[in-house]
């Protein structure tokens, strides 16, 4: 399929390229110009997009989704290729599925959705592979886990747990019996370790990070606070050069303030904005699951029945908004969050506008709402004109102002 999109304007995102023209043949970036300044062989045979006014950036890449739509991975994982289907409505073009604390069986079913691949005729936003989010966690920072499943890190457990059998990211405990020699085995194999769930102090942190762990899952949720004389796993995972880390900004799993100290610790390349979406993603307030364990959503969170928080709502372009509110950034600062960050942890060919680059595309408009998602080439989502201001009804605005912070229990 060949697609040009016609008077841009480009976040690639270290540069912003006003009126730009941008090329897509067999589903690579193959041109990018100003516009006016070359022409296009066999243009009649071109699917043409004006974008006049329109934002088009790299396609956002969610390393942290449990689910969405009415659909959890952990409780189904059959529903992961029917959630990518729909994804593209927010901007996501790639996702790693989550799979929560479960029997290893679960665990299996879920590998053998992505090495099958999609349906016939199927198109949306592509799994990368699993996010493996246990069972090899601290039982006192459980957050939305059930106990009963988690276990002490087993090297045999985790044989099959490689790239090429769909597993691309494991969270777990540095400070289990042999969850270091676990993490070396797997990252010998090309998985990205990280380390969350955690009661890891900081020289426990430390020693993790010298036997491969790279990755901070949901900072700040899940770990001990940070402390002036403990600074915990937080506390090295902010600090140390080369972790990055994932960061829900729904403005409920963390406050704006700690948002803003993260941002300043670690900057847009060293922070992947996560969704931690679960069932509740894009649908209505009511009851859903997360795993085998039920979930009440209201209209700004989703907890447990004793106010655990159980994941989140919030959408990616709500998250873009609200990191820029919370620390000041630019819009182009917040988007590596979505694209290049995520993708050079991944060490994929995508999260970036230039030729050669995989033609993951994610157009907004002035408001930052979501027009059209291109993955691999194709449009797999257009808004339509007709719906206006309501395009995005069920994507709730989760944005807090500082002294909105609300009150109830953590993850």
């Amino acid at each position: 399929m060949r697609l040009l999109i016609k008077r841009a304007t480009l976040y690639t995102p270290e540069r912003i390229l006003r009126h730009y023209d941008l090329l897509v043949e067999d589903g690579l970036i193959t041109a990018v110009h100003a516009s006016g300044s070359w022409g296009v062989e066999d243009e009649e045979h071109l699917l043409v997009v004006e974008a006049d006014g329109l934002v088009v950036t790299p396609g956002w890449i969610d390393l942290q989704l449990n689910g969405g739509f009415g659909n959890d991975f952990t409780d189904d994982p059959e529903c992961i290729w029917d959630v990518a289907a729909k994804l593209p409505k927010f901007g996501v073009t790639a996702f790693l599925p989550t799979i929560i604390t479960s029997p290893l069986e679960k665990i299996q079913q879920a590998l053998d959705v992505i090495q099958r691949g999609p349906p016939p005729g199927w198109q949306g936003a592509l799994p990368l592979g699993l996010h493996l989010e246990g069972p090899f966690l601290n039982p006192a920072k459980k957050g939305a886990h059930n106990p009963a499943h988690l276990r002490l890190p087993d090297l045999d457990m985790a044989r099959n747990w490689l790239p090429e059998h769909g597993v691309r990211l494991v969270t777990l405990a540095p400070e289990l019996p042999n969850a270091l020699q676990l993490t070396q085995y797997l990252r010998r194999r090309g998985v990205i370790v990280s380390a969350g769930h955690s009661m890891a102090t900081y020289n426990q942190a430390l020693v993790a990070f010298e036997a491969g762990i790279v990755y901070g899952t949901h900072l700040f949720n899940a770990m001990p606070p940070l402390a002036h004389r403990e600074p915990g796993l937080a506390g090295a995972l902010l600090t140390n050069p080369e972790a990055t880390v994932g960061l829900i900004a729904d403005g409920i799993h963390t406050h704006p303030a700690m948002v803003a100290m993260a941002w300043h610790c670690k900057g847009s390349d060293r922070i992947t904005l996560v969704t931690d979406g679960m069932a509740a993603l894009g649908m209505p307030p009511g009851q859903y699951r997360l795993g085998d364990i039920e979930v009440v959503v209201s209209e700004d969170s989703a907890r447990l029945v004793d106010g655990t928080l159980a994941g989140s709502i919030a959408t990616p372009d709500v998250a873009l908004r609200n990191i820029q509110r919370f620390t000041g950034c630019s819009l182009r600062e917040a988007l590596e969050t979505l694209t290049s960050t995520p993708a050079a942890l991944l060490g994929l060919n995508k999260g970036r506008i230039g030729v050669g680059y995989d033609a993951d595309l994610t157009v907004i408009d002035a408001g930052g709402e979501v027009v059209m998602t291109v993955v691999a080439g194709r449009i797999v989502y257009r808004r339509e004109e007709s719906q206006g201001d309501d395009a995005h009804s069920a994507n709730r605005e989760l944005s807090y102002e500082l002294n909105d912070w609300p009150e109830g229990g953590t993850a």
